[in-house]
């Protein structure tokens, strides 16, 4: 048995991100799914205003947003990085930590300055970070039943940055088990394991087992 919402053969992508469509698109062509996965900018949708407090709320606004506007099924991302001893900063702040939004060099600039009497007062501790990524899919603009899947990847934070692919804070994003940063993962292997790639996984078990 498969969600209902399948059935609808066109859903906007709340967000004019290439990467995030490119995925969606693969990881439905892979399952089968005969959906056609529009960017909202396509459509002439505006961004949302993100007012929540969390990565849930956010997600939900952009998504009922876009359907809104579309008429059209939505799904929407929101994804950020957050740091326990930080109290979970940037956290739905990350795109515009240091106060310009998407500038990942002055975000990973901040981060380091932040954490720096962290390291000097428990330098033999690594400082661990979550990257998260959460995803909600609505049939219409008032669904009161949004579908949502949520993806964690742990890795310890760089006093440097390292690696130059990726984006964001990758640089920063050390994995042990890998002895990589995610900014040094190829793009399959990191949208294999990645936050994103666990909670789009998440979300299509949750459609095919409605």
């Amino acid at each position: 048995m498969t969600h209902t919402i399948l059935q609808h053969p066109r859903w906007v992508l709340a967000s004019n991100n290439q990467g995030k469509l490119a995925e969606f698109r693969n990881l439905f062509t892979d399952a089968n799914l005969d959906i056609e996965v529009i960017p909202q900018k396509q459509l002439d949708i505006s961004d949302a205003i993100e007012d929540g407090l969390s990565f849930v709320e956010n997600a939900i606004i952009k998504a009922r947003h876009a359907s809104r506007i579309s008429g059209l099924p939505a799904i929407a991302d929101d994804s950020g990085l957050c740091v326990p001893i930080l109290n979970n900063a940037p956290g739905i702040y990350s795109a515009r930590y240091a106060g310009e939004h998407g500038n990942a060099q002055n975000n990973n600039a901040k981060l380091i300055q932040t954490l720096q009497p962290y390291r000097e007062a428990h330098s033999d501790t690594p400082i661990i970070g979550h990257f998260v990524c959460v995803l909600a899919l609505v049939q219409h603009a008032d669904d009161p039943l949004p579908i949502i899947a949520q993806g964690l990847w742990q890795g310890e934070i760089l006093a440097a940055p390292k690696g130059d692919n990726g984006f964001g804070y990758d640089p920063l994003f050390w994995l042990p088990e890998l002895q990589k940063s995610a900014a040094e993962l190829s793009s399959q292997h990191k949208n294999s394991i990645s936050h994103r790639g666990q909670a789009m996984h998440t979300l299509l078990k949750q459609l095919l087992n409605a």
